[in-house]
């Protein structure tokens, strides 16, 4: 099969390639799945997950990317509840080979049913971005009807789920971002917006929440703007600067399969769109890393066309 390996991390995205792989091998409860969208981010060749297994060990060549939409080609011993052909979407686990591959295997507990009129590249958009602003904005953010929410990066791929997320549970939203993205977080649902370029961010005044995806100074000026007993939520880095009074944040993201169906079904009712980005094939992986190659949004892998497992 082919797919997308990354063998140099000194070489960066120049260290990407179209590969010759053997095809995945499904373990206990794991499936293998024909991928026909995946979705990246583009921080992942920092990670270390992208270099070592959980042991410590190098995996290079590895296959990054960790959202997928497909079908599954075949079940790994003792899996159950889901059936070859089944179509299906989900996160990949952060330390094994991912998605920008034509297969990979994945545990069974991570993926999700997708429904028949859900289509693959919308639901690759979806996995990480929307249980990343979930579990920011309320299970660590504890985020509540009334409360006021400054969301950084309010049109990205994980900011644009947090502010129509934010919108549904009443909440009031502030986004902030560039200018370019004003028009698109305002259509979301945000109540203001500050342009992180021109406007001063101390202007947004005290909130209940703010949920950070930029990091570094944005990330340390925005614990000012926590009232006491706020939050500041973030998944660029463990704060330096912490709210007075408040509580601070830094997570990473964790499947959770009975929340997916449930942002699925947010998608499927209307009450929720992802923004994807720029769309290309396998072969234009590297140069959709590449930052002069990205576009607002989740920037989207469309891997195969037709729904046969095999």
């Amino acid at each position: 099969m082919q797919a997308v390996t990354v063998r140099d991390r000194a070489a960066g995205v120049g260290g990407l390639s179209l590969t010759e792989l053997p095809y995945p091998h499904a373990a206990e409860n794991d499936v293998v799945v024909r991928v026909h969208a995946a979705g990246f981010t583009p921080g992942e060749l920092d990670w270390p997950g992208t270099w070592t297994d959980r042991a410590g060990r190098d995996r290079t060549p590895s296959v990054p990317g960790h959202d997928l939409s497909g079908v599954v080609a075949a079940l790994g011993y003792g899996t159950t509840g889901l059936t070859v052909g089944q179509r299906v979407f989900g996160p990949t686990d952060w330390a094994r080979d991912g998605s920008l591959a034509e297969y990979t295997a994945v545990e069974a507990r991570n993926l999700v049913p997708l429904p028949a009129d859900v289509d693959h590249v919308v639901a690759a958009a979806l996995p990480i971005s929307g249980l990343t602003a979930w579990q920011g904005l309320f299970d660590h953010g504890r985020l509540a009807t009334g409360q006021t929410v400054l969301i950084h990066g309010a049109a990205g791929a994980v900011g644009s789920i947090a502010v129509q997320l934010a919108r549904e549970v009443g909440a009031r939203v502030i986004g902030t971002g560039r200018a370019s993205a004003r028009d698109t977080a305002l259509a979301l649902g945000a109540d203001e917006f500050l342009d992180l370029q021109s406007d001063r961010l101390e202007d947004a005044g005290k909130v209940d929440v703010v949920f950070d995806v930029i990091g570094g100074e944005v990330l340390e000026r925005s614990a000012a703007l926590v009232r006491a007993g706020g939050t500041l939520v973030t998944i660029a880095a463990p704060p330096k600067v912490l709210p007075r009074g408040g509580r601070a944040v830094f997570f990473v993201v964790e499947p959770d399969r009975v929340r997916l169906a449930d942002l699925a079904q947010r998608l499927r009712d209307g009450r929720l769109k992802p923004i994807v980005g720029a769309v290309r094939t396998l072969p234009e992986t590297p140069s959709a890393f590449a930052p002069d190659g990205r576009a607002p949004g989740k920037p989207i892998i469309r891997v195969a066309e037709n729904e046969e497992p095999s």
